[in-house]
């Protein structure tokens, strides 16, 4: 009979000297395990679900803050990433492990090994558009167009159209979460989320000067 006080080492996701044990919430360093809080520790769970993709602050809060719990949210991730950094020995300026993307979210940029295997050798690959320049375009007689910042924001645009709820589209706008781009203004592509054919785009004239947004490849003409 196998003796069940061994532990289950199997499941564990390892990068660099540390190891996560997710299903007992336990973190390990060279073998010893490390004390640190469960909420940092659930963070970490999630960051290292999606290796190498950026995690906005709103999935953070769905996933570890229940719909009916009133904390306040933005101090306690904040809290629980410090804490995280902490136990992990990571330096926020220059990050080895977890990257924070201001007003966007955090990401996991370390190599990440489940069973000796590596899953994780460097954030996504950019695109071959990459680091062009583009012009933003639009129908004849549209001036401006609107553009998601990130994924999550897109995601929430394209329900609110299909319900018909103006109201919260303004909101989206009101809270910077939609921005109005001049048609011809100039873009600067980072990447593309292929599958929905979205440009991740660098903004470089303008009211919104040097923010980043998301475009269709159709919103977009070579200079």
């Amino acid at each position: 009979m196998a003796n069940s006080s061994i532990p289950d080492d199997s499941c564990r996701l390892r990068f660099g000297p540390f190891s996560l044990d997710p299903r007992a919430g336990e973190l390990y360093k060279r073998g010893k395990k490390v004390k640190v809080q469960l909420l940092p520790l659930q963070l970490l769970g999630a960051l290292l679900e999606k290796p190498g993709q950026v995690i906005s602050r709103e999935e953070l809060k769905s996933k570890l803050w229940p719909a009916d719990t009133f904390v306040d949210f933005e101090h306690g991730l904040n809290t629980a990433i410090k804490k995280l950094r902490q136990a992990l020995g990571d330096n926020p300026a220059k990050p080895g492990l977890i990257e924070t993307l201001p007003k966007k979210g955090y990401r996991f940029i370390g190599r990440l090994e489940s069973n000796g295997s590596s899953l994780l050798a460097s954030p996504p690959r950019p695109t071959a558009l990459a680091g062009k320049i583009f012009s933003v375009f639009a129908e004849e007689g549209v001036q401006c167009v609107l553009a998601p910042v990130d994924a999550n924001s897109r995601d929430e645009w394209q329900r609110l159209i299909a319900l018909g709820d103006d109201v919260g589209v303004s909101m989206m706008i009101t809270n910077n979460r939609l921005l109005l781009i001049e048609v011809g203004k100039p873009v600067r592509v980072l990447s593309a989320d292929a599958p929905q054919a979205w440009l991740e785009t660098r903004i470089l004239e303008g009211e919104h000067y040097g923010k980043t947004a998301l475009l269709p490849r159709k919103s977009l003409r070579t200079q």
